[in-house]
Protein backbone atom coordinates (compact mmCIF):
# COMPACT_ATOMS: atom_id res chain seq x y z
CA UNK A 1 0.00 0.00 0.00
CA UNK A 2 1.17 3.51 -0.75
CA UNK A 3 1.75 6.04 1.67
CA UNK A 4 -0.16 9.41 0.24
CA UNK A 5 1.12 12.60 1.79
CA UNK A 6 -0.16 16.25 1.55
CA UNK A 7 1.46 19.59 1.99
CA UNK A 8 0.09 22.03 4.30
CA UNK A 9 1.75 25.72 3.97
CA UNK A 10 2.51 27.20 6.70
CA UNK A 11 5.27 30.15 7.10
CA UNK A 12 8.59 29.20 5.15
CA UNK A 13 9.02 25.69 6.38
CA UNK A 14 5.43 24.48 5.73
CA UNK A 15 4.28 20.51 6.99
CA UNK A 16 3.84 17.63 5.10
CA UNK A 17 0.44 16.01 6.17
CA UNK A 18 -0.52 11.98 5.76
CA UNK A 19 -3.44 10.86 4.45
CA UNK A 20 -5.20 8.04 5.94
CA UNK A 21 -8.19 6.92 4.62
CA UNK A 22 -10.27 4.22 5.77
CA UNK A 23 -13.75 2.11 4.31
CA UNK A 24 -15.96 0.59 6.60
CA UNK A 25 -19.52 -0.84 6.24
CA UNK A 26 -22.12 1.63 7.01
CA UNK A 27 -24.47 4.31 5.83
CA UNK A 28 -22.50 5.73 2.63
CA UNK A 29 -20.73 9.04 3.68
CA UNK A 30 -17.75 10.52 3.22
CA UNK A 31 -15.65 12.24 6.83
CA UNK A 32 -13.06 13.94 6.89
CA UNK A 33 -11.18 14.28 10.50
CA UNK A 34 -7.96 16.61 11.21
CA UNK A 35 -8.47 20.31 11.59
CA UNK A 36 -9.29 21.14 8.02
CA UNK A 37 -10.66 24.30 6.97
CA UNK A 38 -13.60 25.27 4.45
CA UNK A 39 -11.74 24.45 1.07
CA UNK A 40 -10.39 20.90 2.90
CA UNK A 41 -13.95 20.02 3.26
CA UNK A 42 -15.12 21.24 0.42
CA UNK A 43 -13.11 18.85 -1.30
CA UNK A 44 -15.59 15.43 -0.55
CA UNK A 45 -17.59 17.35 -2.54
CA UNK A 46 -15.10 17.58 -5.84
CA UNK A 47 -13.40 14.57 -5.04
CA UNK A 48 -16.54 12.42 -5.55
CA UNK A 49 -17.37 14.11 -8.54
CA UNK A 50 -14.15 13.63 -10.05
CA UNK A 51 -14.01 10.21 -8.84
CA UNK A 52 -16.60 9.49 -10.84
CA UNK A 53 -16.77 11.63 -13.66
CA UNK A 54 -12.95 9.79 -14.04
CA UNK A 55 -14.84 6.42 -14.93
CA UNK A 56 -14.13 5.36 -11.11
CA UNK A 57 -16.43 3.77 -8.83
CA UNK A 58 -16.70 5.99 -5.58
CA UNK A 59 -17.59 3.31 -2.61
CA UNK A 60 -20.95 3.38 -1.42
CA UNK A 61 -19.67 2.70 2.07
CA UNK A 62 -18.50 4.88 5.04
CA UNK A 63 -15.23 6.83 3.94
CA UNK A 64 -13.23 8.12 6.96
CA UNK A 65 -10.23 10.78 5.69
CA UNK A 66 -7.73 11.31 8.48
CA UNK A 67 -5.53 14.63 7.94
CA UNK A 68 -2.88 13.94 10.18
CA UNK A 69 -1.20 15.42 12.54
CA UNK A 70 -4.35 16.17 13.70
CA UNK A 71 -3.51 19.59 15.59
CA UNK A 72 -2.06 21.43 12.10
CA UNK A 73 -4.97 23.41 10.43
CA UNK A 74 -4.95 22.32 7.06
CA UNK A 75 -6.01 24.56 3.93
CA UNK A 76 -6.54 25.54 0.57
CA UNK A 77 -7.42 23.58 -2.41
CA UNK A 78 -4.10 21.14 -2.85
CA UNK A 79 -5.78 18.16 -0.72
CA UNK A 80 -7.99 17.59 -3.36
CA UNK A 81 -6.03 15.13 -5.63
CA UNK A 82 -3.86 13.69 -2.20
CA UNK A 83 -7.61 12.52 -0.93
CA UNK A 84 -8.89 11.19 -3.97
CA UNK A 85 -6.12 9.13 -4.74
CA UNK A 86 -5.83 7.61 -0.77
CA UNK A 87 -9.53 6.86 -1.56
CA UNK A 88 -8.58 5.11 -4.41
CA UNK A 89 -5.62 3.63 -3.57
CA UNK A 90 -7.61 2.44 -0.05
CA UNK A 91 -9.97 0.39 -2.71
CA UNK A 92 -7.25 -1.42 -4.23
CA UNK A 93 -4.29 -1.59 -1.84
CA UNK A 94 -2.84 -4.81 -3.66
CA UNK A 95 -1.52 -3.01 -6.43
CA UNK A 96 -0.07 -0.11 -5.38
CA UNK A 97 3.36 1.07 -5.54
CA UNK A 98 5.00 0.19 -2.12
CA UNK A 99 6.30 3.93 -1.77
CA UNK A 100 5.69 6.85 0.19
CA UNK A 101 4.38 9.60 -2.30
CA UNK A 102 3.62 13.08 -2.39
CA UNK A 103 0.46 14.37 -3.85
CA UNK A 104 -0.28 17.80 -4.47
CA UNK A 105 -3.29 19.35 -6.71
CA UNK A 106 -6.64 20.42 -6.94
CA UNK A 107 -9.08 19.02 -8.76
CA UNK A 108 -11.94 20.01 -11.15
CA UNK A 109 -15.32 18.41 -11.36
CA UNK A 110 -14.48 16.46 -14.40
CA UNK A 111 -11.05 14.72 -12.82
CA UNK A 112 -8.44 17.45 -14.42
CA UNK A 113 -5.96 18.62 -12.17
CA UNK A 114 -5.61 22.04 -12.25
CA UNK A 115 -1.95 24.08 -10.86
CA UNK A 116 -1.47 24.91 -7.04
CA UNK A 117 1.01 27.17 -5.84
CA UNK A 118 3.49 25.83 -3.53
CA UNK A 119 5.15 22.85 -5.18
CA UNK A 120 8.85 23.68 -5.16
CA UNK A 121 8.82 24.30 -1.28
CA UNK A 122 6.41 21.13 -0.93
CA UNK A 123 8.66 18.99 -2.71
CA UNK A 124 11.88 19.89 -1.20
CA UNK A 125 10.22 19.85 2.42
CA UNK A 126 9.62 15.97 1.02
CA UNK A 127 13.09 15.22 -0.06
CA UNK A 128 14.67 16.12 3.60
CA UNK A 129 11.51 13.82 5.17
CA UNK A 130 12.94 11.19 2.97
CA UNK A 131 10.43 10.57 0.40
CA UNK A 132 11.62 9.97 -3.31
CA UNK A 133 8.65 10.02 -5.17
CA UNK A 134 5.90 13.07 -6.04
CA UNK A 135 3.45 13.38 -8.21
CA UNK A 136 2.02 16.95 -9.25
CA UNK A 137 0.66 18.79 -11.80
CA UNK A 138 1.41 18.79 -15.73
CA UNK A 139 1.05 23.12 -14.95
CA UNK A 140 3.72 22.67 -12.65
CA UNK A 141 6.21 20.71 -14.22
CA UNK A 142 8.94 22.97 -14.57
CA UNK A 143 8.82 24.44 -11.27
CA UNK A 144 9.10 20.24 -9.73
CA UNK A 145 11.82 19.30 -12.34
CA UNK A 146 13.74 22.19 -10.72
CA UNK A 147 13.92 19.90 -7.44
CA UNK A 148 16.76 17.44 -6.70
CA UNK A 149 16.59 13.94 -5.42
CA UNK A 150 12.70 13.27 -6.61
CA UNK A 151 11.48 11.65 -9.43
CA UNK A 152 8.17 13.35 -10.32
CA UNK A 153 5.24 12.39 -12.21
CA UNK A 154 3.15 15.17 -13.92
CA UNK A 155 -0.17 14.25 -14.59
CA UNK A 156 -3.08 16.42 -16.05
CA UNK A 157 -6.44 14.34 -14.79
CA UNK A 158 -6.81 11.71 -12.21
CA UNK A 159 -6.76 9.04 -14.80
CA UNK A 160 -2.93 9.96 -14.89
CA UNK A 161 -2.89 10.36 -11.76
CA UNK A 162 -3.86 7.10 -10.23
CA UNK A 163 -1.90 5.31 -13.04
CA UNK A 164 1.39 6.97 -11.09
CA UNK A 165 0.18 5.50 -8.11
CA UNK A 166 0.66 1.99 -9.44
CA UNK A 167 3.71 2.33 -11.95
CA UNK A 168 7.18 3.33 -11.17
CA UNK A 169 7.28 4.04 -14.63
CA UNK A 170 5.17 7.41 -14.93
CA UNK A 171 7.74 8.80 -12.65
CA UNK A 172 10.76 10.58 -14.59
CA UNK A 173 14.12 10.61 -13.27
CA UNK A 174 16.17 12.70 -11.13
CA UNK A 175 17.18 16.43 -12.09
CA UNK A 176 20.63 15.60 -12.61
CA UNK A 177 21.11 18.65 -14.43
CA UNK A 178 24.49 20.52 -13.84
CA UNK A 179 24.40 24.32 -13.54
CA UNK A 180 27.23 26.40 -13.94
CA UNK A 181 28.67 28.42 -11.07
CA UNK A 182 30.40 31.47 -12.94
CA UNK A 183 28.84 34.98 -13.10
CA UNK A 184 26.29 35.27 -15.58
CA UNK A 185 24.07 38.16 -15.97
CA UNK A 186 20.71 38.27 -16.94
CA UNK A 187 20.17 39.54 -20.41
CA UNK A 188 19.28 43.00 -20.96
CA UNK A 189 16.10 43.91 -21.89
CA UNK A 190 17.35 46.77 -24.50
CA UNK A 191 20.34 47.56 -26.44
CA UNK A 192 23.18 46.94 -24.31
CA UNK A 193 25.31 49.37 -25.71
CA UNK A 194 23.07 52.18 -25.74
CA UNK A 195 24.40 55.04 -24.62
CA UNK A 196 23.11 56.28 -21.05
CA UNK A 197 24.03 59.67 -19.67
CA UNK A 198 24.36 59.19 -16.28
CA UNK A 199 25.95 61.20 -12.78
CA UNK A 200 29.18 59.73 -12.74
CA UNK A 201 29.71 59.60 -8.91
CA UNK A 202 26.59 57.76 -8.88
CA UNK A 203 27.36 55.33 -11.53
CA UNK A 204 30.32 54.88 -9.67
CA UNK A 205 28.81 54.12 -6.45
CA UNK A 206 26.17 51.54 -7.68
CA UNK A 207 29.06 49.71 -9.30
CA UNK A 208 30.91 49.75 -6.15
CA UNK A 209 27.19 48.47 -4.25
CA UNK A 210 26.28 45.88 -6.70
CA UNK A 211 29.91 44.27 -6.76
CA UNK A 212 29.80 43.70 -2.97
CA UNK A 213 26.22 43.36 -2.10
CA UNK A 214 27.13 47.08 -0.16
CA UNK A 215 23.67 49.01 1.00
CA UNK A 216 23.13 52.13 -0.77
CA UNK A 217 21.58 55.63 0.14
CA UNK A 218 21.39 58.01 -2.89
CA UNK A 219 20.03 62.02 -2.40
CA UNK A 220 19.81 64.30 -3.97
CA UNK A 221 17.43 66.52 -6.01
CA UNK A 222 14.45 65.99 -8.02
CA UNK A 223 15.30 65.14 -11.46
CA UNK A 224 18.71 64.64 -10.76
CA UNK A 225 18.64 60.52 -12.35
CA UNK A 226 18.38 58.93 -8.68
CA UNK A 227 15.69 56.56 -9.49
CA UNK A 228 16.15 56.13 -13.13
CA UNK A 229 19.88 55.18 -12.64
CA UNK A 230 19.27 52.69 -9.92
CA UNK A 231 16.06 51.21 -12.21
CA UNK A 232 18.75 50.78 -14.89
CA UNK A 233 21.33 49.89 -14.00
CA UNK A 234 20.92 47.95 -10.95
CA UNK A 235 18.50 44.76 -12.70
CA UNK A 236 20.91 44.88 -15.50
CA UNK A 237 24.33 44.88 -13.49
CA UNK A 238 23.42 42.47 -10.72
CA UNK A 239 24.94 38.60 -11.36
CA UNK A 240 22.59 36.01 -11.62
CA UNK A 241 21.93 33.57 -8.32
CA UNK A 242 24.14 30.66 -8.18
CA UNK A 243 22.27 27.37 -7.87
CA UNK A 244 22.52 27.36 -4.07
CA UNK A 245 21.19 30.56 -4.00
CA UNK A 246 18.26 29.85 -5.96
CA UNK A 247 17.24 27.03 -3.97
CA UNK A 248 15.73 29.26 -1.04
CA UNK A 249 14.64 32.21 -3.45
CA UNK A 250 11.87 29.73 -5.54
CA UNK A 251 11.17 28.25 -2.39
CA UNK A 252 9.47 31.40 -1.34
CA UNK A 253 8.37 32.99 -4.42
CA UNK A 254 6.80 29.82 -4.55
CA UNK A 255 5.19 29.53 -0.89
CA UNK A 256 3.87 33.46 -2.36
CA UNK A 257 2.92 31.69 -5.37
CA UNK A 258 4.53 34.44 -7.94
CA UNK A 259 6.31 31.63 -10.08
CA UNK A 260 4.80 31.48 -13.34
CA UNK A 261 4.26 28.21 -14.92
CA UNK A 262 6.84 28.90 -17.68
CA UNK A 263 8.97 29.15 -14.68
CA UNK A 264 11.37 26.68 -13.20
CA UNK A 265 14.28 27.38 -10.76
CA UNK A 266 14.64 31.16 -10.48
CA UNK A 267 18.24 32.07 -11.24
CA UNK A 268 17.51 36.54 -11.94
CA UNK A 269 18.13 38.24 -8.88
CA UNK A 270 14.62 39.80 -7.15
CA UNK A 271 14.84 43.55 -7.32
CA UNK A 272 11.75 44.44 -5.32
CA UNK A 273 10.27 48.02 -5.51
CA UNK A 274 7.63 48.26 -2.89
CA UNK A 275 5.23 51.33 -3.13
CA UNK A 276 6.01 54.49 0.04
CA UNK A 277 2.54 52.96 1.34
CA UNK A 278 3.21 49.89 2.53
CA UNK A 279 2.67 48.82 5.35
CA UNK A 280 5.11 46.51 8.38
CA UNK A 281 3.16 43.51 7.51
CA UNK A 282 3.81 44.23 3.36
CA UNK A 283 6.98 44.55 4.19
CA UNK A 284 8.20 42.02 6.87
CA UNK A 285 5.26 39.39 6.14
CA UNK A 286 2.27 38.09 8.11
CA UNK A 287 -1.14 37.46 7.91
CA UNK A 288 -2.98 34.24 8.78
CA UNK A 289 -0.27 31.95 7.11
CA UNK A 290 2.93 34.23 7.76
CA UNK A 291 2.79 35.20 4.35
CA UNK A 292 6.45 36.08 3.10
CA UNK A 293 6.71 40.46 2.48
CA UNK A 294 8.88 42.45 0.67
CA UNK A 295 12.09 41.55 2.44
CA UNK A 296 11.87 37.99 1.90
CA UNK A 297 10.56 38.00 -1.62
CA UNK A 298 14.20 40.02 -1.94
CA UNK A 299 16.19 37.75 -0.70
CA UNK A 300 19.48 37.39 -2.18
CA UNK A 301 18.29 40.41 -4.01
CA UNK A 302 17.67 43.74 -3.89
CA UNK A 303 14.72 45.44 -2.14
CA UNK A 304 14.75 49.06 -3.89
CA UNK A 305 12.65 51.72 -1.92
CA UNK A 306 12.26 54.87 -3.91
CA UNK A 307 11.54 58.03 -2.32
CA UNK A 308 12.90 55.99 0.88
CA UNK A 309 11.66 59.08 3.66
CA UNK A 310 7.70 58.69 2.46
CA UNK A 311 7.58 55.56 4.24
CA UNK A 312 6.22 55.60 7.80
CA UNK A 313 9.04 55.46 10.43
CA UNK A 314 8.10 52.30 12.07
CA UNK A 315 8.81 50.46 8.44
CA UNK A 316 12.52 51.75 7.73
CA UNK A 317 13.18 50.94 11.51
CA UNK A 318 12.36 47.13 11.44
CA UNK A 319 14.55 46.86 8.44
CA UNK A 320 17.38 47.49 11.44
CA UNK A 321 17.42 44.00 12.80
CA UNK A 322 17.19 41.90 9.01
CA UNK A 323 19.78 43.58 7.57
CA UNK A 324 22.04 42.18 10.68
CA UNK A 325 20.59 38.92 11.12
CA UNK A 326 19.93 38.37 7.59
CA UNK A 327 16.54 36.68 8.89
CA UNK A 328 13.23 37.41 10.43
CA UNK A 329 10.41 36.26 12.59
CA UNK A 330 7.41 35.86 12.57
CA UNK A 331 4.87 34.79 15.26
CA UNK A 332 0.91 34.37 14.67
CA UNK A 333 -1.22 32.43 16.84
CA UNK A 334 0.82 30.04 19.25
CA UNK A 335 3.20 29.65 15.54
CA UNK A 336 6.05 30.93 14.23
CA UNK A 337 8.04 30.51 11.13
CA UNK A 338 11.62 32.02 10.04
CA UNK A 339 12.15 33.40 6.82
CA UNK A 340 15.32 34.41 5.21
CA UNK A 341 16.08 37.76 4.40
CA UNK A 342 19.39 38.48 2.84
CA UNK A 343 18.11 41.50 1.32
CA UNK A 344 20.83 44.31 -0.80
CA UNK A 345 19.14 47.77 0.39
CA UNK A 346 18.94 50.60 -1.74
CA UNK A 347 17.54 53.76 -0.95
CA UNK A 348 17.02 57.01 -3.18
CA UNK A 349 15.37 60.11 -1.04
CA UNK A 350 15.62 64.05 -1.72
CA UNK A 351 17.46 66.30 0.40
CA UNK A 352 14.10 67.60 2.07
CA UNK A 353 10.66 67.57 1.64
CA UNK A 354 10.87 69.97 -1.46
CA UNK A 355 13.99 68.63 -2.50
CA UNK A 356 15.96 71.81 -2.80
CA UNK A 357 17.87 72.14 -0.02
CA UNK A 358 21.65 72.56 -1.15
CA UNK A 359 20.56 72.82 -4.36
CA UNK A 360 22.91 75.73 -6.07
CA UNK A 361 20.07 76.90 -8.80
CA UNK A 362 17.08 76.74 -6.83
CA UNK A 363 15.99 77.94 -3.24
CA UNK A 364 14.78 75.92 -0.60
CA UNK A 365 11.41 76.86 1.03
CA UNK A 366 11.29 73.99 4.01
CA UNK A 367 12.05 74.96 7.39
CA UNK A 368 15.48 73.72 9.41
CA UNK A 369 12.78 72.11 11.62
CA UNK A 370 11.23 70.51 8.86
CA UNK A 371 14.41 69.13 7.17
CA UNK A 372 15.47 67.70 10.26
CA UNK A 373 12.13 66.18 10.55
CA UNK A 374 12.35 64.67 7.43
CA UNK A 375 16.18 63.06 8.33
CA UNK A 376 15.16 62.05 11.46
CA UNK A 377 12.67 59.18 9.83
CA UNK A 378 16.13 57.30 8.43
CA UNK A 379 17.63 57.67 12.61
CA UNK A 380 21.24 56.99 13.57
CA UNK A 381 21.38 53.49 14.07
CA UNK A 382 19.77 52.87 10.68
CA UNK A 383 22.15 55.37 8.42
CA UNK A 384 24.99 52.89 10.65
CA UNK A 385 23.94 50.05 8.69
CA UNK A 386 24.45 52.10 5.50
CA UNK A 387 27.56 50.98 3.88
CA UNK A 388 27.76 53.51 0.53
CA UNK A 389 25.89 57.02 0.90
CA UNK A 390 26.07 59.71 -2.24
CA UNK A 391 25.00 62.87 -2.60
CA UNK A 392 24.01 63.74 -5.72
CA UNK A 393 24.34 67.37 -6.82
CA UNK A 394 21.95 69.31 -9.62
CA UNK A 395 25.29 70.23 -11.67
CA UNK A 396 26.72 66.72 -11.40
CA UNK A 397 29.05 65.96 -13.85
CA UNK A 398 27.59 63.32 -16.20
CA UNK A 399 29.53 60.17 -18.34
CA UNK A 400 28.20 57.80 -20.72
CA UNK A 401 27.23 54.37 -19.32
CA UNK A 402 29.04 51.65 -20.61
CA UNK A 403 27.48 48.60 -19.61
CA UNK A 404 29.94 45.90 -20.92
CA UNK A 405 32.72 47.40 -19.10
CA UNK A 406 30.80 47.65 -15.68
CA UNK A 407 29.89 44.27 -16.05
CA UNK A 408 33.71 43.06 -16.54
CA UNK A 409 34.31 44.90 -13.74
CA UNK A 410 31.58 43.06 -11.12
CA UNK A 411 32.03 39.97 -13.04
CA UNK A 412 35.76 40.35 -11.81
CA UNK A 413 34.83 41.03 -7.85
CA UNK A 414 32.49 38.55 -7.48
CA UNK A 415 34.39 35.67 -8.23
CA UNK A 416 36.76 36.72 -5.83
CA UNK A 417 33.84 36.99 -3.14
CA UNK A 418 32.61 33.38 -4.34
CA UNK A 419 35.79 32.04 -4.12
CA UNK A 420 35.86 33.35 -1.00
CA UNK A 421 33.08 31.91 0.29
CA UNK A 422 31.07 35.14 1.61
CA UNK A 423 30.36 38.36 -0.04
CA UNK A 424 32.51 41.38 1.46
CA UNK A 425 29.22 43.24 2.66
CA UNK A 426 28.44 39.91 4.91
CA UNK A 427 31.56 39.32 5.94
CA UNK A 428 32.35 38.59 9.87
CA UNK A 429 35.15 40.80 12.17
CA UNK A 430 37.12 37.41 11.85
CA UNK A 431 36.59 37.23 7.94
CA UNK A 432 37.04 40.81 7.28
CA UNK A 433 40.50 40.73 9.15
CA UNK A 434 41.60 37.55 7.20
CA UNK A 435 40.91 38.47 3.96
CA UNK A 436 40.96 42.59 3.92
CA UNK A 437 44.89 43.17 3.77
CA UNK A 438 46.05 46.79 3.74
CA UNK A 439 49.57 47.77 2.46
CA UNK A 440 51.15 50.68 4.99
CA UNK A 441 49.37 54.07 3.31
CA UNK A 442 46.21 52.76 3.55
CA UNK A 443 46.43 51.61 7.17
CA UNK A 444 47.84 54.86 7.85
CA UNK A 445 45.19 56.92 6.31
CA UNK A 446 42.06 54.60 8.38
CA UNK A 447 43.49 54.80 11.25
CA UNK A 448 43.80 58.39 11.32
CA UNK A 449 40.42 59.31 9.72
CA UNK A 450 39.19 56.45 13.21
CA UNK A 451 40.81 58.15 15.34
CA UNK A 452 40.18 61.68 14.24
CA UNK A 453 36.54 61.32 13.53
CA UNK A 454 35.83 58.47 16.33
CA UNK A 455 33.37 56.88 14.36
CA UNK A 456 31.78 53.06 15.78
CA UNK A 457 32.87 50.57 15.28
CA UNK A 458 30.23 49.26 12.77
CA UNK A 459 31.34 52.14 10.49
CA UNK A 460 34.74 51.44 10.94
CA UNK A 461 34.03 47.92 9.48
CA UNK A 462 31.78 49.16 6.64
CA UNK A 463 34.52 51.43 5.19
CA UNK A 464 37.00 48.22 5.14
CA UNK A 465 34.58 45.98 3.63
CA UNK A 466 33.71 48.73 0.30
CA UNK A 467 37.69 49.21 0.42
CA UNK A 468 37.89 45.73 -0.02
CA UNK A 469 35.65 45.73 -3.15
CA UNK A 470 36.78 48.64 -4.47
CA UNK A 471 40.18 46.35 -4.66
CA UNK A 472 38.29 43.19 -5.75
CA UNK A 473 37.17 45.31 -8.79
CA UNK A 474 40.36 46.03 -9.95
CA UNK A 475 41.05 42.21 -9.16
CA UNK A 476 43.82 43.15 -6.57
CA UNK A 477 43.57 41.47 -2.73
CA UNK A 478 45.29 44.13 -0.98
CA UNK A 479 43.48 47.55 -0.14
CA UNK A 480 45.56 50.45 -1.26
CA UNK A 481 45.61 54.26 -0.28
CA UNK A 482 43.34 55.30 -2.53
CA UNK A 483 40.26 52.45 -1.84
CA UNK A 484 40.30 53.78 1.90
CA UNK A 485 39.85 57.24 0.34
CA UNK A 486 37.31 56.58 -1.80
CA UNK A 487 35.30 54.27 0.70
CA UNK A 488 35.84 56.87 3.29
CA UNK A 489 33.97 59.16 0.89
CA UNK A 490 31.05 56.85 0.83
CA UNK A 491 30.68 56.63 4.76
CA UNK A 492 29.00 60.03 4.96
CA UNK A 493 27.78 62.67 2.19
CA UNK A 494 30.66 64.53 1.53
CA UNK A 495 32.80 65.26 -1.44
CA UNK A 496 35.91 63.29 -2.15
CA UNK A 497 38.00 65.66 -2.18
CA UNK A 498 37.04 67.35 1.45
CA UNK A 499 38.52 64.24 2.58
CA UNK A 500 41.43 64.17 0.76
CA UNK A 501 41.90 67.55 2.53
CA UNK A 502 40.86 65.89 6.31
CA UNK A 503 43.39 63.23 5.83
CA UNK A 504 46.01 66.04 4.80
CA UNK A 505 46.92 63.68 2.04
Amino acid sequence: MAEVFAFSPFGYEGSLVSVEVDIRRGIPAVDIVGLSDGAVKESRERVISAIRNSGFEFPMERVLISLSPADLKKEGAGFDLPVALGILNAKDEASCIKEKVLVIGELELSGAVRPVKGVHAAITTAVTSGIRYAIVPEANRKEAEACDGIRVACVKNLCEAESALRDLSYYIEENTDVIMKGVEFPKPLGNEEEEIELPKNLVRAIEVAIAGKHSLLVCGCPGSGKTLAIQKLVPSLTPKLTYEESQSVTRIWSLAGLISPDDGLIRDTPFRMPHQTASIEGICGGGPNCRPGEISLAHNGILFLDEAAEFRSSVLQMLRVPMESHTITLCRAGRSTCYPANFQLIMATNTCPCGNYGAKEKICLCSAKSVQQYWNKFSGPLLDRIQIMVLIQDDEETETVNLVELKEHIRTAIEIQRKNGAYNSSLNPYELSEQAKLDKDALDILDKWLTEHDVGERRGSNILKVALTIANIDGRDVVSRRDVLEAISYSKILDWQHIEEECHV
